[in-house]
């Protein structure tokens, strides 16, 4: 079970005309909508329906626009399962803008973490469970070496991280100790390549601006 699977609802909802669908916003670091039902129609028509809002929808205020100069920027990525009986469609809302600041995307891995992942984030990654490319293997072992002090030399994209982690461990001796510390930091910075994935961000700002995306495809007042 990926770690999305299991990643509550902050916030529930009922969408106009699809009163027996059950909506929320899953607690993730990417934008993603969760919607529950014993109908497999009702869920297809309502994805379809979040479908064409969000390849509209424009919210300058939190840097998210549908198109510029006629390119598009919007789709989705859909995620089904059954679960106790019902069906279950994740839909993460995606945007390929870029700009001078991230050429690469602005809701793409930011350079400060593309010496980790600078791949797109796929739907494997979505769910939460990270796909490193394989020469991080050689080089987390020559991290190790560098923080333990048998190595003088990273690779220099690698460089200002394993700085960083030896100012936080300046008495490693221990090889696997070493390696533990970069596993955890691998996995801390998996997380923010997620966050940086994100359209709407986990603040104040960015989940009303969900809201304000929910609130315009059409829900019933509480």
């Amino acid at each position: 079970m990926f770690p999305m699977e299991i990643a509550p609802l902050q916030k529930t909802f009922r969408f106009a005309g699809f009163e027996q669908v059950k909506a929320g916003i899953v607690k993730w670091p990417m934008s993603v909508l969760r919607l529950i039902s014993d109908s497999k129609e009702d869920l297809i028509n309502l994805a379809d329906k979040i479908l064409q809002a969000w390849r509209q929808y424009s919210d300058p205020a939190v840097q998210i626009l549908a198109e510029t100069d006629g390119t598009p920027h919007h789709t989705i990525t859909p995620i089904a399962r059954k679960r106790d009986g019902q069906f279950e469609l994740d839909l993460v809302l995606r945007d390929n803008q870029t700009s001078e600041e991230h050429p690469d995307g602005i809701y793409h891995p930011h350079k400060d973490v593309q010496h980790i992942k600078k791949e797109n984030i796929g739907l494997i990654e979505v769910m939460g469970l990270a796909i490193l490319p394989p020469r991080l293997k050689a080089e987390v072992e020559q991290v190790a070496s560098y923080l333990v002090g048998d190595d003088d030399i990273v690779a220099a994209y690698h460089q200002e991280w394993a700085d960083q982690l030896r100012a936080h461990h300046p008495d490693l001796k221990d090889k696997e100790k070493a390696l533990e510390i970069i596993k955890d930091s691998v996995g801390a910075i998996f997380a923010r390549v997620l966050e940086d994935a994100g359209v709407y961000k986990q603040t104040e700002q960015g989940q009303a601006a969900f809201m304000r995306f929910v609130e315009q495809v059409g829900i019933l007042p509480d």
